[in-house]
């Protein structure tokens, strides 16, 4: 497992790391305690150091698992969290300096850490972002020792662009794959003058960039690939990428003759990701342990040829951006 620096901090860590969603238990089906620790553990034989998590992935039960896992193993992992979605996602009373303080307790505990290694903002509203209260609540933190630094979960790229003007942002976590492309133009470049870890979520759209999926394909009703397709509760764009579930399966399609010999799709597509340096960490979900086997793996491959990345970058142009729904 190669490792990078995460933005100017410092610190190293593995360029592949682990999206901890799916541990809720809530959003992408049932997930055992065993299956999480069995996931978890996958991930840390194969190099991964890097965690990513949330107080609201299952109201805190992804921290916990975490935390309880991370007392049996003796190696170093960075852990990111976030917050202000919890419990309710749109809920005003998430923004207080006094709910940060209250949140990021309930966090430590969880985790068993006395200072979390990042703390990000959970895609907060927009309006919340622009007034600017939230960074200085962090600042606070930080000063405090609560947390080591802070960064933003972003859904726009107004929005990164926004979260890189703030004095102290470590980080910033977007969607970026082989279907969302617009980071690439509008982000990168200014990310990287300015020092900002870039952690790339949704790296597979959801799994259409695995190519194992067809029109007819169907999710646990406990799944977001059921319930959110279309945005029903959430952003549409952490569903699919914000691409249409039958579209993105016919785009999917398109791609599959692309990846090369010897190398799945899937990994083509998270290969394709770790080839643009300005990305710190890209973090893959997992539902079983083979899956974060595999993805991890990924570290290890070459790098894609010029002209398939050129290639890539005609597709989405052509074909797929105009289908993108949902802030972008």
């Amino acid at each position: 497992m190669k490792s990078r620096e995460f933005g100017r901090s410092g610190v190293n860590v593995s360029e592949v790391g682990l999206g901890c969603w799916q541990l809720d238990g809530v959003c992408w089906g049932d997930v055992t305690d065993d299956a999480a620790f069995e996931i978890l553990a996958a991930s840390l034989d194969q190099g991964v150091t890097f965690f990513d998590t949330a107080d609201v992935y299952g109201s805190g039960r992804s921290e916990e698992l975490i935390g309880r896992f991370l007392k049996t193993r003796p190696e170093d992992v960075f852990v990111a969290t976030k917050i202000g979605r919890f419990p309710v996602a749109e809920g005003e009373t998430n923004f207080s300096e006094e709910m940060f303080r209250k949140h990021t307790e309930a966090s430590l505990r969880r985790l068993g850490v006395e200072s979390l290694d990042l703390t990000q903002l959970h895609c907060i509203p927009t309006e919340q972002l622009r007034r600017g209260d939230v960074f200085d609540w962090l600042r606070g933190l930080r000063k405090a020792g609560k947390i080591r630094r802070f960064g933003a979960s972003v859904e726009s790229m107004d929005e990164a662009l926004w979260c890189l003007e703030q004095d102290g942002l470590a980080s910033l976590q977007i969607i970026f794959n082989i279907f969302r492309q617009k980071p690439i133009d509008v982000l990168f470049d200014t990310a990287r003058a300015k020092g900002v870890a870039l952690i790339v979520r949704l790296p597979l759209a959801s799994g259409l960039l695995s190519g194992k999926m067809a029109r007819d394909t169907t999710f646990p009703e406990n799944d977001h690939r059921t319930f959110n397709r279309d945005g029903q509760l959430f952003n549409v764009g952490e569903t699919f990428a914000g691409i249409p579930f039958e579209k993105g399966v016919e785009l999917a399609d398109m791609l599959k003759h692309l990846a090369p010999r010897g190398m799945t799709m899937a990994q083509m597509a998270l290969r394709w990701i770790l080839d643009h340096n300005a990305v710190s960490v890209v973090i893959p979900g997992a539902s079983r342990a083979e899956q974060a086997r595999g993805n991890a793996g990924v570290s290890d491959l070459p790098p894609l040829p010029d002209e398939l990345h050129a290639e890539l970058r005609r597709f989405y142009r052509r074909q797929v951006a105009d289908h993108i729904r949902g802030p972008y």
